[in-house]
């Protein structure tokens, strides 16, 4: 199995997890946490890492984290194995800790590192006791959630701010902010003065337990980033991986924009997009679905908001050109000719 793509530049912010071998728990009380918090301030000095968040659960971590140097993984090995002796010894147990090596997310923290903390912080709520586990979470996007009352936001609230074990009650000033992580840096981008900062990132976080917690996943590039075209742009040359065994290396190569995707279709019907993309039973406007999808990288939803139509009826649209393109030698020309337009862009 091919290793998972790393990103090593100095000064590039990171969403990393750990998770515990078999799923079990890496953490059994409170002095495996506290030798982990411990080994965390010394990581941070060690490796010149800025870290803006943090959240220890019972079988996996999650890390906001900001390198200074290339240095990402080799800090985290030494993060790692460090725990993973000192809790093995301490337990009496041998063998692996973690499962496999720790997974990394590259992100535009400019764009992305508050909703980011959010998500981090919002960890020890996500379970089903509250109402917040992921079939949950599912209703509420659907629409069909009951509403929450008052007094289970309440009981949301207290544990989140209760949790001991993540960097939120730092944040919103429950405790004082230890000397190794950075809060400021993201609690000034609720805006507002600067006494009501604390304040207001407190209600950004807990307002989402009201509304349902979702996840920024969908957004991301290439399995491995999270942030816009530009910012993917940005990184070309420090990807490293194996392009033939690695699809999502692939998927980080540069792609059309929509913009370009519906000139190119303009070009070849000679139309403009306004005057054929409502028209019932145009390949023009399934070919742009088609092109946005295999070339754009874009995701279905992404779609439907791009050319106001629904989820459904997006899927539908590109089973239809499917079928016409392998009847259709004329259309099956067409295609050819807009994707060698967009390989000249």
């Amino acid at each position: 199995m091919a290793r998972p793509l790393r990103i090593r530049r100095a000064g590039t912010w990171y969403h990393l997890t750990a998770r515990g071998n078999e799923r079990k728990r890496i953490y059994r009380d409170d002095g495996d946490r506290q030798k982990f918090l411990a080994l965390l301030e010394t990581w941070v000095e060690r490796f010149r890492i800025r870290l803006h968040g943090y959240v220890l659960m019972d079988n996996h971590y999650h890390l906001l984290a900001e390198t200074l140097e290339s240095n990402l993984s080799e800090g985290m090995q030494w993060l790692n194995v460090s725990y993973s002796v000192w809790f093995n010894r301490r337990h009496g147990r041998v063998g692996h800790l973690f499962q496999g090596r720790f997974k990394g997310i590259v992100l535009d923290g400019e764009a992305w590192g508050l909703e980011l903390s959010r998500y981090i912080h919002l960890n020890p709520v996500r379970r089903q006791r509250f109402s917040l586990g992921k079939k949950n979470r599912q209703r509420n996007r659907a629409g069909i959630g009951q509403e929450v009352e008052a007094r289970r936001w309440a009981e949301r609230a207290q544990a989140l701010r209760q949790y001991r074990w993540s960097s939120y009650r730092a944040y919103v000033g429950l405790e004082k902010s230890p000397g190794w992580l950075v809060c400021g840096e993201l609690i000034q981008r609720v805006g507002g003065r600067r006494a009501e900062w604390r304040n207001g990132y407190r209600k950004y976080v807990e307002e989402s337990l009201r509304e349902g917690i979702t996840a920024p996943w969908e957004q991301l590039q290439g399995q491995v980033i999270l942030g816009e075209r530009e910012f993917v742009a940005s990184l070309e040359g420090e990807l490293q991986g194996d392009r033939r065994e690695q699809p999502s290396l692939r998927q980080l190569e540069a792609r059309p924009a929509w913009a370009e995707i519906v000139k190119a279709v303009e070009t070849v019907k000679q139309e403009k997009w306004e005057q054929f993309r409502d028209r019932r039973g145009d390949w023009g406007r399934d070919a742009a679905l088609y092109l946005g999808r295999t070339h754009g990288g874009l995701k279905l939803r992404q779609l439907g908001e791009l050319t106001n139509i629904d989820y459904g009826s997006v899927s539908m649209a590109l089973q239809r050109l499917e079928r016409r393109r392998q009847q259709d030698a004329q259309l099956t020309r067409r295609l050819r000719e807009l994707e060698v337009l967009l390989l000249n862009v």
